[in-house]
């Protein structure tokens, strides 16, 4: 199958799985297509399918992801250049060999694993092509992990607390692995305790990698978005908290600092280099 009646069949049966979308019509353009997939991926349910869909879902997934360009953590220079802290100057060990910036989207990343800003529910995004990090994550890894998560959450039968973490397999995406983690949510005055928990999100992804030995993480920039917490106190705080694990653990887990916007790209320049 070309991908063009790859998505065409993908289309078609979600569409014929409820019948709230029989008047529905498919667009004809390429653009309208993927919108259309996009979004009934988005919203449906984490049911049981047919393992033909996911066949074909997951070789048109993997198609697309290779079309979009896939960036090896072997192509990406570490921190270079910079002069550690007193305190790591006589170790052996300098942990900062072991970070890395790297300005793209994450999807694309071929890592150990990859870092997803997650709510509460843990299941995704559900509104429609929406472009937040956790959207584009469930989007592009497939069904299969909308599933799983619901697996997860229905075994624990709660929340997921803010400042913990679950992990999963990342199927479609390049990495190995999908941390989800629930940064704090900032709606008036920074205080110290969601400093504290956004350094939870940071250890408790860490501390999953270690125990899966998952040699490579990356991770997005939690919180900062819809979220609301101050970009430049944030990236303070993720190089700080994984300096100070690194160190703790004498670990060379290496550790990209993943940043979509120029903006965010110069504020972790400024600390790390």
């Amino acid at each position: 199958m070309t991908q063009t009646e790859r998505r065409r069949f993908l289309i078609e049966y979600l569409l014929n799985e409820s019948p709230r979308y029989k008047n529905v019509e498919i667009p004809e353009d390429e653009a309208g297509q993927k919108s259309l997939l996009r979004s009934l991926m988005n919203v449906r349910e984490p049911l049981p399918i047919t393992d033909e869909f996911l066949r074909i879902q997951d070789e048109y997934l993997q198609e697309t992801n290779r079309s979009h360009g896939i960036t090896d953590i072997a192509e990406l220079e570490p921190v270079s250049g910079f002069a550690p802290s007193t305190e790591f100057r006589d170790r052996k060990l300098n942990h900062r060999n072991d970070l890395y910036l790297w300005r793209g989207d994450i999807t694309t990343l071929r890592v150990g694993a990859i870092v997803n800003a997650a709510n509460s529910g843990m299941t995704g995004c559900w509104q429609p092509c929406h472009s937040c990090i956790d959207n584009c994550i469930h989007t592009f890894a497939g069904i299969q992990l909308r599933k799983v998560c619901a697996d997860i959450m229905q075994k624990q039968g709660h929340e997921e607390p803010t400042g913990s973490a679950k992990i999963t397999p990342a199927f479609n995406l390049p990495c190995n692995y999908v941390l989800h983690t629930v940064g704090p949510i900032i709606s008036g005055p920074l205080t110290q305790r969601d400093c504290e928990l956004l350094a939870s999100c940071y250890t408790s992804c860490l501390d999953l990698a270690e125990q899966n030995n998952v040699q490579s993480i990356a991770f997005c920039c939690i919180s900062t978005g819809v979220f609301h917490f101050p970009a430049d106190r944030a990236a303070q705080i993720a190089v700080q908290t994984v300096e100070n694990w690194k160190r703790e653990h004498d670990s060379g887990i290496k550790v990209v600092f993943n940043v979509f916007s120029e903006k965010d790209e110069a504020i972790y320049r400024e600390i790390l280099f």
